[in-house]
């Protein structure tokens, strides 16, 4: 399965979809113009990764900002995350920094959503 390993660059976050080396990030701010042309190879990443995943996942999760169609993105990500969890270990980390309350909240409305562990990690 071919990783995947996006630079990100202004108002796109940095993607690595790794399975060999069990890397699963995105990190940085995520404002793209088009939020479903962006993220759509990874949600197709993810429906690859799923058919034959680790036996444990950690999605994390360095997001700093973030429009509303990027949270839509976020949340499909999540879903599909959430579906592995029947047949594997799967863990999210949501980083953020300490003095960031949206962004805490932001997690936080994220973790209710879901039904697998999502830990919240002060940076």
């Amino acid at each position: 399965m071919e990783a995947i390993n996006i630079h990100g660059i202004n108002d796109y976050p940095s993607v690595i979809m790794d399975k060999e080396n069990n890397k699963l990030l995105i990190e940085g701010k995520s404002l793209p113009e088009d939020a479903l042309d962006f993220y759509t190879p990874i949600l197709e990443w993810m429906n690859a990764y799923s058919k034959d995943p680790n036996d444990k996942t950690i999605l994390e999760l360095k997001i700093h900002y973030f429009n509303t169609a990027s949270s839509k993105m976020i949340l499909f990500i999540l879903q599909k995350i959430e579906k592995l969890s029947k047949s594997s270990e799967v863990e999210v980390h949501w980083y953020y920094f300490e003095d960031d309350e949206d962004m805490l909240e932001a997690g936080e409305i994220y973790a209710e959503r879901i039904n697998f562990p999502f830990k919240l990690i002060p940076m």
